[in-house]
């Protein structure tokens, strides 16, 4: 009797029921763990996403099934809580992901996004919407690879958004086109926006000279309150009027900036910059691990995602570059092409990579304020992509 009971104790153990799957992954959230605390690899997301890798992966404790979500679909009767065919009791991750799966986590962050965002260097500069659009070049590239190495239209467009580096917007769009595709794409996104000074400096030396990267540019024209107001309603109305889709994204970003630049509402902006998006951000990143299990992650798919990702980002950068140089010719040598790479929406990591490589010419060169224009344009750009992608594919 006492061995019957202690072999019970056994066979219930996730020790006893830990496929090799489970095993393999979590040995890659302990990885990713590493590289978040070790190695300050984005460790604000990458950190809480390795941790819900962990979770999800974990035999018998139950804090996620990916069951609940199956064909892209939330199955409410089995977060009810009664019995259902597939004897599936909701867990704690299941609930939590509903704010992914509903699109609210990621259109918080990009409010917070918005309250942290000076929008004052594209308005100053317009055309730094040209390198901006430029800069999701990458994107398209992105999605006729996919398209060709067969994944569906849907997939490829969740694919293909990594190359905007714009976490949130990545997340929003697999959510709803690919969700299956989640933990990749979201793992793939955040690991290259920590290595965006790795990545792109190459890329920028080959598309420039050591002539065109002294170039100083001039101050902008300061910008007045009232244009700072106007700007977030504005681009909210016009957008989303061209396209409907881009309203959540961009309606919540523009609505964040609208709290710092109007000035009555410092609270709210201070609540959206540090407490709500240290909340959500928490949620957001254990959930999106949490889709990570082994025998969905753990795929020949994967290491495609991972290269093409890499491929969108490179070509994203290549874009922004190409229309730097076309301004830097167009203006006789006003613009710095460097910026142009700025045009990713990686908010202020690309503008600090421009910003070093110009001093790196010329240490007297600042180009940091210059390079925000097409860094901000690009959180727009990425916006504006990914809910065209929505409208075409959703």
């Amino acid at each position: 009797m006492f061995i019957d009971a202690l072999k019970n104790i056994w066979e219930s153990s996730g020790i006893y029921s830990i496929t090799w799957q489970q095993g393999v992954m979590l040995v890659v959230a302990g990885v990713l763990i590493y590289m978040a605390i070790g190695r300050k690899c984005e460790p604000l997301l990458l950190l809480p996403i390795a941790f819900g890798m962990l979770l999800s992966n974990l035999p018998i404790a139950g804090l996620y099934h990916a069951e609940i979500f199956a064909g892209g679909h939330v199955h409410w009767d089995l977060l009810s809580g009664h019995e259902n065919d597939l004897n599936i009791s909701a867990g704690l991750l299941d609930y939590i992901y509903l704010g992914v799966k509903l699109g609210i986590f990621p259109c918080l962050i990009f409010m917070a996004v918005g309250a942290m965002t000076d929008f004052g260097p594209l308005i100053s500069r317009p055309s730094s919407l040209f390198m901006g659009a430029g800069a999701q070049f990458g994107i398209s590239f992105a999605f006729v690879m996919a398209s060709v190495l067969g994944f569906t239209a849907a997939e490829a467009s969740s694919i293909a958004i990594i190359g905007g580096a714009d976490g949130p917007t990545a997340i929003y769009l697999t959510s709803k086109l690919a969700p299956h595709l989640l933990s990749a794409i979201a793992i793939a996104a955040y690991s290259y926006m920590a290595l965006i000074p790795i990545i792109q400096p190459p890329i920028m030396k080959a598309m420039t000279s050591k002539k065109t990267r002294k170039i100083k540019m001039k101050q902008a024209r300061p910008v007045s309150k009232v244009e700072k107001v106007c700007f977030p309603v504005i681009v909210t109305v016009v957008c989303t009027l061209i396209l409907p889709s881009v309203g959540p994204l961009l309606g919540m970003l523009m609505l964040g900036n609208l709290f710092k630049e109007s000035g009555v509402t410092e609270r709210l902006s201070d609540t959206a910059q540090n407490a709500l998006c240290n909340i959500v951000t928490i949620f957001l990143g254990v959930t999106v691990g949490a889709t990570a299990m082994g025998e969905n992650f753990l795929q020949i798919d994967t290491l495609k995602i991972i290269l093409l990702g890499l491929i969108a980002f490179a070509f994203s950068t290549f874009g922004g570059l190409l229309i730097g140089n076309l301004m830097c010719f167009l203006t006789k040598g006003k613009i710095n092409p460097l910026i142009g790479s700025a045009g990713v929406s990686a908010v202020p990591m690309a503008a600090r990579v421009s910003n070093l490589e110009g001093q790196k010419a010329d240490p007297s060169n600042f180009l940091l304020m210059h390079a925000m224009g097409p860094n901000v344009a690009g959180v727009i750009g990425s916006a504006v992509a990914a809910g065209t992608l929505l409208a075409l594919f959703g």
